[in-house]
């Protein structure tokens, strides 16, 4: 993958409360001839909000907005709301997020879901809709819904710790059909644990899903994998090494170090634009050509 030569391309604005400390791990959606960045922000008192940016080439910040635009709403998520990834339904926005709260007296991360109407997401309304939990009480990150139904059914990847996992839903309220997808592997840069990006991208050769993985001397790094089209259960391909793994200063230092993770990517002049947090600290973007994630012939 290429860098762009310019990252960081988000970083904390001190003056703001919310978002002074840390910048990182954006969901991406293009719309208008624009891509949008929806991002996770931490401020001085270390609870994630999600605030938004965008730019009309993809790699250059010309709007962000001063006010966070997704807080922390009750106690399932009163420590955060994290890692955002966004699929788009028709005309609405789905979003999954990790809900960092309470859960009857216990501290957890769960999966939650929400979503708003697209118009009202590019009018800079933020009129969300119900949050609910996938899987209450369990703990669980790193959700994220294919871009179409398959056998008339949602279908979310999400993690059971370390391992990615899938389920399904005919209502995107319950979800049925826990199944083990993707694991870990020994003496690899995805030995420890593993979960999805962005959401998957659907070509001719199936479903390509962008992924992270952690080593077991804790570096996240990206790799990908190819899941046939009618059963994403089925992994046709998994790259043996890492499309990007962090060796730039903004990768190897921050608040955690050794971190490239991502929640988002979109196509663009035939490039894809993947967006990532480094070193839990800023946002930044790296491209490539599909063409050259794919196992080669």
């Amino acid at each position: 993958m290429i860098r762009y030569a310019h990252n960081p391309i988000l970083e904390p604005i001190g003056t703001h409360v919310w978002e002074s400390g840390l910048v990182f791990n954006a969901a991406a959606f293009a719309a208008n001839n624009r891509v949008h960045l929806l991002y996770r922000a931490m401020g001085t008192d270390n609870i994630s909000r999600l605030g938004l940016a965008s730019s009309s080439d993809g790699y250059n910040i010309d709007e962000r907005l001063p006010l966070p635009v997704f807080s922390p709403s009750n106690e399932i998520e009163c420590q955060g709301c994290e890692d955002p990834r966004l699929t788009l339904f028709g005309n609405s926005l789905v979003m999954a997020y990790t809900a960092f709260g309470t859960h009857f007296q216990h501290q957890v991360y769960q999966i939650a879901l929400t979503s708003i109407n697209v118009d009202d997401f590019l009018a800079r309304r933020w009129n969300w809709g119900e949050r609910t939990l996938a899987f209450p009480g369990i703990h669980n990150k790193d959700a994220v819904l294919f871009p179409q139904k398959i056998d008339g059914d949602y279908v979310m990847f999400h993690r059971l710790e370390p391992d990615l996992c899938i389920a399904r839903s005919n209502d995107l309220h319950r979800w049925y059909g826990l199944k083990y997808v993707l694991g870990t592997r020994e003496n690899s840069w995805d030995s420890w644990k593993i979960g999805a990006a962005g959401p998957p991208i659907l070509i001719n050769e199936g479903w390509l899903l962008i992924y992270h993985g952690v080593s077991m001397d804790r570096v996240y790094s990206l790799g990908v994998a190819l899941l046939d089209k009618n059963d994403p259960e089925k992994v046709i391909y998994r790259s043996k090494e890492p499309i990007l793994t962090p060796t730039e200063d903004y990768e190897r230092f921050g608040k955690v170090p050794n971190v490239v993770f991502s929640c988002g990517q979109v196509m663009m002049d035939g490039q894809l634009l993947i967006y990532y947090g480094a070193a839990d600290s800023t946002v930044c973007v790296a491209t490539v050509e599909l063409a050259e994630l794919l196992p080669k012939k």
